[in-house]
């Protein structure tokens, strides 16, 4: 190919390797990585810039010499970028690395390289991505960070918020604190911790104008998130969980359960404890999904254990709340409270109290009709992401590549324009 033919052997390197702004010098073929290295520089509109936020500042040193950056692979064979790497002083960040078109600053790797691993790591195992990329699982966190951060510059995300919620992403009781967009799903922020601290973190960084513009925000019956949404959101309204209630009417359902269970054990009435052994299942779930053998299980239970079938009926009377929704709703909760207070089983009655002390919040989800259906999802999902990841080593980890799969901040896929 010629010059001739309208395109150069310089603008042929350029598209292949996904660089702009830049002059290529040479290419050469290393023996010894068994790759191709191209030279280049960047051209003089690009040169002597601060590395981090990209200002004209004078010069400093030659830095470290020659560097190489790794790019995408030309056929079969490893490709690198190799350029100088001079120093410049700028007022703001100090003595820095120059700025390069081709990559971000700190980076081992072209922006292509990233964007490709990146999009690669929402789709793949960690395993898939470090053969397919020959890289290691290590340096894919660091991409996915730069490229996450990045991308987060670019538009302003902490708006109409309207989720809050957290996520247990190692074992032993350690968690991630999240925020989702109630409208779009998005994940909109997450940081290591389960507390007030933590949350009051993100209404920091959200600004007291923002704060309060907020006007619904869900979460589950955490005394620490109510109260921190009460201090830094003014004029929002906190809605209650409808799934956390209903958890908590399983939980009194179990306790009398075990109770009744318990209770004729010691009586001897062997037929009784074993009709009632295996039953915890059938009274977990739904009336309408019961099989005809469970529903002949619960038709057992309503006659021999009337206690345990009014449980029962107690915990899916709640269900039916939350499925009515509105005003119709609200009167069916007050019915249940009334019920509960006096079914004399004392799981319920203490369940009840409970209620009646954050019926407010749940009026508010009943008549807004909202709940934390998008947050147990993205919970779901991240869990399923560390499970891909078999395991990660910090919450930053965890964050970066939650944030690329469920934030929107996937980029597209280079020259494709597949983004997620």
């Amino acid at each position: 190919m010629t010059e001739a033919d309208g395109v150069g052997w310089t603008s042929v390197w350029m598209k292949l390797l996904g660089v702009e702004r830049t002059v290529v010098e040479a290419v050469e073929y290393d023996e010894v990585e068994g790759a191709l290295v191209v030279s280049v520089r960047p051209n003089w509109q690009e040169r002597g810039r601060c590395g981090r936020c990209g200002r004209r500042s004078p010069g400093y040193d030659s830095g470290e010499g020659r560097r190489r950056w790794r790019a995408l692979d030309l056929g079969t064979v490893q490709g690198f970028v190799e350029a100088e790497a001079p120093r410049v002083d700028c007022k703001e960040h100090g003595v820095v690395v120059a700025s390069v078109p081709w990559a971000r600053h700190g980076a081992r790797f072209t922006r292509h390289f990233e964007d490709t691993v990146a999009w690669l790591a929402t789709q793949c195992s960690k395993w898939a991505v470090s053969v397919l990329m020959r890289v290691q699982w290590r340096s894919v966190g660091g991409m996915i960070a730069r490229v996450v951060e990045g991308r987060s510059e670019l538009e302003d995300r902490l708006t109409g918020v309207r989720r809050i919620d957290e996520v247990s992403y190692r074992k032993r009781h350690k968690y991630l604190t999240v925020v989702i967009d109630h409208d779009t799903g998005r994940l909109l922020w997450a940081a290591a911790g389960h507390d007030a601290k933590t949350l009051n973190g993100f209404f920091d960084l959200l600004g007291e104008e923002r704060c309060a513009a907020i006007e619904l925000v869900s979460a589950d019956g955490a005394t620490w998130i109510s109260n921190v949404v009460r201090d830094r959101c003014p004029n929002a309204r906190l809605c209650l969980d409808p799934f956390h209630v209903v958890s908590w009417a399983s939980d009194a359902l179990d306790k009398v359960r075990r109770a009744v269970w318990n209770a004729a054990r010691r009586s001897d009435d062997k037929a009784e404890a074993k009709e009632l052994k295996g039953a915890r299942f059938v009274l977990w779930k739904g009336r309408e999904k019961l099989s005809d053998r469970q529903e002949e299980k619960l038709s057992s239970i309503a006659a021999i254990n009337a206690p345990l079938y009014r449980a029962y009926l107690l915990k899916e009377q709640l269900r039916q709340v939350f499925r009515t929704g509105g005003r119709a709703g609200v009167r069916l909760l007050d019915r249940w409270l009334a019920w509960a207070c006096r079914s004399r089983l004392e799981a319920f009655v203490k369940l009840s109290r409970t209620i009646r002390k954050r019926r407010k919040a749940i009026v508010a989800a009943l008549r807004h009709n909202l709940s934390n259906g998008r947050v147990e999802s993205a919970n779901t999902r991240i869990r399923l992401i560390i499970r891909r990841g078999f395991g990660f080593h910090s919450a930053a980890a965890v964050i970066a590549l939650a944030m690329l799969c469920l934030g929107g901040l996937c980029p597209p896929l280079p020259g494709r324009g597949m983004a997620l």
